[in-house]
């Protein structure tokens, strides 16, 4: 475990790194060292706060915290790729739409059923005999009654345009890996999901008061200087 949070903080830094490009925090933070290469106001930024952090807290706490937010992370990755494979903007019929998110919401809740319900009585069988069998049906569905709007494209194939990579058994192995994920976020403590909740409540509150107008000021600079590099470059063409 301390080499996966050692491993994880290291990693942070370049996350922090597109995030302070984004202008969602100050521009400040995405600096590159220009000997090593490495993004060094990044890297301290997450190597004081992990250490006071880690000061003040105990490893039970920052274990949990870390498995909450990992397995909830996985998860979401699972629904993303149900989400890329069978739906594309413009193209799914409203309709199938709608059924799409009827069996999502089947196979999340069936799994949280299941969960739930392992921790509440752990040797009865009564919950499975329902829940089980409708995860079955909400993963049935989208197998039976939703076309795949994108083809999958096999390891080593090129191009990122293709619907959830090279995943095969699609519905079943994400739908799967969102059962599993959600039954093992169930076989932690309250804490973790007090803390997990606390410190999503206040990233959203940050990102809807500052970070989304940064980002849609920063796009919208962005956009601003292409058109104009367009125009000097049409002018140049049509000049003497």
């Amino acid at each position: 475990m301390t080499t996966v949070l050692l491993v994880r903080a290291l990693g942070q830094a370049r996350y922090v790194t597109h995030i302070a490009l984004a202008h969602m925090i100050p521009p400040w933070f995405a600096l590159v060292h220009p000997k090593t290469g490495t993004p060094i106001n990044a890297t301290l930024l997450i190597t004081i706060s992990s250490g006071l952090i880690a000061f003040f807290s105990s490893l039970g706490v920052l274990t949990s915290l870390l498995s909450v937010s990992t397995l909830f992370i996985f998860m979401m990755m699972a629904v993303a790729l149900l989400v890329r494979r069978y739906y594309v903007t413009g193209v799914t019929p409203t309709i199938n739409l709608l059924k799409l998110v009827i069996f999502l919401l089947i196979i999340v809740a069936s799994s949280m059923g299941t969960s739930a319900y392992w921790g509440l009585n752990p040797n009865g069988w009564v919950g499975y005999a329902i829940t089980v069998p409708l995860w079955f049906m909400g993963t049935a569905g989208i197998a039976v009654f939703l076309p795949q709007q994108r083809a999958p494209k096999v390891c080593g194939g090129g191009g990122g345009g293709g619907g959830g990579g090279g995943v095969l058994l699609v519905p079943w192995l994400p739908s799967i890996s969102i059962a599993m994920n959600l039954f093992l976020m169930g076989s932690l403590g309250s804490d973790a999901f007090i803390r997990f909740g606390a410190c999503t409540i206040l990233m959203l509150v940050y990102y809807v008061f500052f970070g989304l107008h940064a980002t849609y000021d920063m796009a919208h600079q962005q956009q601003k200087a292409e058109s104009l590099k367009f125009d000097d470059g049409e002018t140049g063409k049509t000049g003497p």
